[in-house]
């Protein structure tokens, strides 16, 4: 084994392979990957904000009723001790009703939180939208990035705001199995983003097909970089990481010592009260202590539910749920009904939703006969949206009832966080 690794050194050298090298050295993603990179660090506040907190939490008493590995938890704490889970946290009103550490974490460490990156990307792109560094989201990139004028022809049509929807259309494998060849890996662990974006092809014209992607959100990092003439860690520090009173320490992971592009797709690593900080933002309309940290049109925006994008908007998910008719079914027999019960039922709580065909599958009679039954779902979008990192780090808000879900571990062990978020803040 230790040959066979210095064989691939060797190879490494030679070829001049850092993503191979660094790929076999440190595996797949790790929620502490802030230890293997360079990193912008981002360092405690003097003037902090802090939540308040609940003298007691009606967490502790709410029955869960939850089956996790056949076996049945009605307390969330317990659930969570078995889970890969690292931090859970919620805040109502500005007060924390469930604050807990496993797994040897404490409130004061940080992890890496992946996808969920790419809503904090999001927010300091509406800010230099707000600040006319970037005069427009339907500028195309080439206006910021003037060294892919000479790429892709595509580029020049590829815009700011197809980058924020995932439609870019760049033929990009969002493979996260360990692959060290994947472009995925290549943008992981390669040691220039601008380079590797270069070279990108399409695989549809910008604007017409929804892919989720994260080189999407790289070439958005690299763009307030350029529109900014700063560094992307650097603005974020100083439009939100001091505004609003972060209370820790954090980083954002850059591709090298060199080039020092931050990896604005996943290179974030924070602490869950901290993260929850840019939750509240959202919630109070861009605005933190009578300050506007960005535009309300902005937080609007975004938390706008887009049904045509699968829910997806300024790298925030929409949270959708089946809607039932008066008897509880979830399943229709054609469109028209499902449309009836949107109709009867959802329109005024719900404006947005989606009507979708899907086949469910049915056992016959006979053995090991499966055939499918097609149906039509019905999706309404509510007032809750919510940031997902790769190892379901959540970050979760909803408009209504004022509340903030973060969840940090690793381990997707438990699929259903965000229904489990969904049916806790359900009884609060």
């Amino acid at each position: 084994m230790k040959r066979l690794f210095l064989i691939l050194i060797t190879f490494c050298t030679a070829a001049s392979c850092t993503v191979l090298y660094r790929a076999v050295r440190y595996g797949s993603e790790d929620i502490d990957d802030h230890n293997i990179f360079y990193t912008y660090d981002l360092h405690e506040n003097q003037n902090k904000f802090h939540f308040y907190k609940a003298d007691s939490s009606i967490i502790d008493t709410l029955d869960i009723n939850w089956n996790y590995k056949n076996t049945d938890f009605h307390n969330l704490d317990s659930l969570l001790k078995n889970t890969w889970t690292r931090a859970f946290l919620i805040v109502r009103n500005d007060t924390i009703l469930f604050e807990k550490y496993y797994r040897g974490y404490t409130r004061e460490d940080i992890s890496t939180v992946f996808s969920v990156s790419k809503s904090v990307t999001s927010l300091v792109v509406g800010i230099a939208v707000d600040e006319g560094y970037i005069s427009s989201v339907n500028d195309p990139v080439t206006k910021y990035i003037p060294e892919l004028n000479s790429a892709d022809p595509m580029f020049k049509k590829l815009t700011i705001k197809h980058l924020l929807d995932m439609r870019s259309g760049i033929k990009f494998n969002e493979d996260y199995g360990f692959n060290p060849f994947s472009k995925i890996a290549r943008l992981y662990y390669g040691t220039n983003q601008l380079r590797l974006i270069k070279k990108l092809k399409f695989a549809c014209e910008p604007g017409t097909k929804y892919n989720y992607e994260s080189i999407s959100t790289a070439i958005l990092g690299v763009v307030v970089e350029k529109a900014t003439q700063q560094n992307f860690a650097k603005y974020f520090e100083e439009k939100v990481w001091k505004p609003l009173g972060m209370e820790n320490t954090a980083k954002w992971s850059l591709d090298d010592k060199r080039h020092k592009s931050v990896k604005a797709y996943g290179g974030l690593s924070i602490t869950a009260v901290d993260l929850a900080k840019i939750g509240r933002l959202y919630l109070n309309g861009g605005k933190f202590k009578g300050n506007q940290i960005v535009s309300s049109e902005w937080i609007k925006e975004t938390l706008t539910p887009n049904p045509k994008n699968n829910g997806y908007q300024n790298q925030w998910f929409s949270f959708n749920a089946f809607a039932l008719d008066s008897a509880d079914n979830r399943y229709f027999a054609d469109s028209l009904t499902a449309q009836k019960v949107w109709e009867e039922r959802y329109a005024k709580t719900y404006p947005y939703y989606k009507i979708h065909l899907y086949k469910k599958s049915n056992y016959r009679e006979g053995y090991w006969k499966l055939d499918f039954d097609e149906y039509w779902g019905l999706f309404v979008y509510t007032n809750q949206f919510y940031a997902r990192g790769i190892m379901k780090q959540i970050m979760f808000i909803d408009l209504n009832k004022n509340t903030i879900f973060v969840r940090l571990g690793d381990g997707a062990d438990l699929y259903e966080y965000e229904s489990l978020i969904y049916k806790i803040n359900k009884e609060l």
